[in-house]
């Protein structure tokens, strides 16, 4: 019999395309038949489904967007006041001013703001600025950066081209084939790959990059992709999207002394309530009155409102360093666990947003399934990433390392088996995009 969870998940794929508005709440994507797909409540790492049970979630903590926690009492607030004083107006409220000056002394090179909503329309608001600003159309990037049709495009020339930038398989279907060859790849670290594409391409108008993920920039690279962008007068856009306020309060760009023309936050900014910001230098932010660019809800009192709440909180608690606290102290704790178990992980960093990798080639798929279901039996919303939190605590830490210590036993005891699938109760989990059927 299934919960009442998985009978709505499964009524939800016969009238939403996809089951979900976010490729990365399917359950496929975590344990197929298996996943609780839908909360009734959620406070501070404490998420409860719809039949009533209590997870602890070490996953994505809201695909990254609730840094303090869920339901955080200051931001829910601050919220709930502009809500009182009214979220929409025929006039402009405030906050927003109020905001595009706290994020301007944040980072004093950027001058200028623009608000959207959500990560993936501030790119694509970003990239519009920035050829408006140079009068040319290609784009090199570097990282995930949404699903809009210029980020998008990169697949008409070879499906693959976005394989390596997070998300495999990426279909480009809708996109119009005129965009083809506009969106330019290139790896992070490999300054050659970029310099190969401004040798070749004469009409580059901006250069996009993913601050960072889970690699550190190496013999300078950002340095360098701004220097090259300065050469050849293309817009450099930063986009702190996930990485954002995790390392300071801020974008990482800051602790790497890289100043960028445009930076793009979102997510964690707001603590889960949506608002995002395209920040940049005067001269290319005024840009963005050379073409239309322009939405209704961009201008709720809501967003910011949170946004000023989170980034208060941020400062006032230092949240960075608490993140990198209890991240370091997972990470720890898998590889001692690993070492127990004879596992062979690999842990990748940031502590921030960390992360464990199976080094069993294609067995590691269903692995890493494997931990998933398991600890859902025992409480927690679980994958290989940790969104860490400031709800984050070290007892719970504690907890999920015991049950961690369990689980790692059972993937050694399902790779000593004839089939890590027969430990499954249901498929394999979904990894990069795949339609649902």
């Amino acid at each position: 019999m299934k919960n009442k969870s998985q009978k709505l998940w499964h009524e939800a794929k016969k009238i939403i395309p996809g089951g979900s508005q976010l490729l990365s709440k399917r359950s496929e994507m975590f344990l197929p038949g298996g996943w609780p797909s839908y909360y009734k409540q959620a406070k501070g790492i404490e998420v409860v489904d719809l039949d009533g049970n209590r997870y602890l979630d070490f996953s994505t903590m809201g695909v990254g967007s609730c840094i303090l926690g869920y339901a955080d009492k200051d931001v829910n607030r601050a919220v709930k006041l502009a809500i009182d004083k009214g979220s929409m107006s025929t006039l402009n409220c405030p906050e927003e001013v109020e905001l595009a000056e706290l994020l301007c002394s944040l980072h004093p090179w950027a001058h200028m703001v623009r608000f959207a909503r959500t990560g993936g329309e501030a790119m694509a608001v970003a990239v519009r600025i920035a050829r408006a600003h140079t009068g040319k159309d290609k784009i090199a990037f570097c990282g995930y950066h949404g699903w809009g049709d210029w980020y998008l495009s990169a697949n008409l020339g070879d499906r693959k081209n976005l394989d390596e930038h997070l998300l495999k398989g990426l279909k480009p279907a809708g996109v119009p084939r005129a965009l083809k060859r506009t969106a330019l790849p290139f790896s992070y670290n490999r300054i050659e790959e970029l310099e190969k594409i401004i040798a070749k391409e004469k009409n580059i108008g901006a250069i996009v990059v993913e601050t960072m993920r889970h690699q550190e920039p190496k013999k300078e690279f950002l340095k360098k992709v701004a220097a090259i962008a300065k050469r050849i007068g293309a817009v450099l856009i930063f986009d702190e999207i996930s990485i954002g306020w995790r390392l300071t309060v801020g974008g990482a760009h800051v602790l790497y002394g890289v100043n960028p023309d445009i930076a793009v936050f979102a997510k964690a900014m707001s603590n889960g309530f949506p608002c995002a910001a395209i920040i940049g230098k005067r001269a290319v932010m005024e840009s963005a009155q050379k073409t239309f660019i322009s939405s209704t809800y961009w201008t709720d009192r809501v967003g910011p409102a949170a946004a000023l709440a989170t980034i208060k909180k941020l400062k006032e608690g230092k949240v960075p360093a608490h993140l990198k606290h209890i991240g370091k102290a997972i990470g720890d704790g898998w590889k001692r666990l690993a070492k127990k178990h004879t596992l062979d992980i690999t842990i990748l960093g940031p502590e921030a947003l960390i992360t464990f990798a199976l080094n069993y080639g294609e067995r590691s798929q269903a692995l890493r399934t494997l931990f998933t279901q398991e600890m859902l039996a025992r409480g927690y919303l679980a994958g290989a990433s940790v969104y860490v939190s400031y709800a984050h605590k070290e007892r719970h830490v504690a907890r999920y390392l015991k049950a961690a210590d369990a689980v790692f036993g059972i993937l050694k005891k399902a790779l000593g088996s004839a089939s890590v699938t027969s430990f499954l109760h249901g498929e394999v989990a979904h990894s990069g995009f795949r339609r649902l059927t």
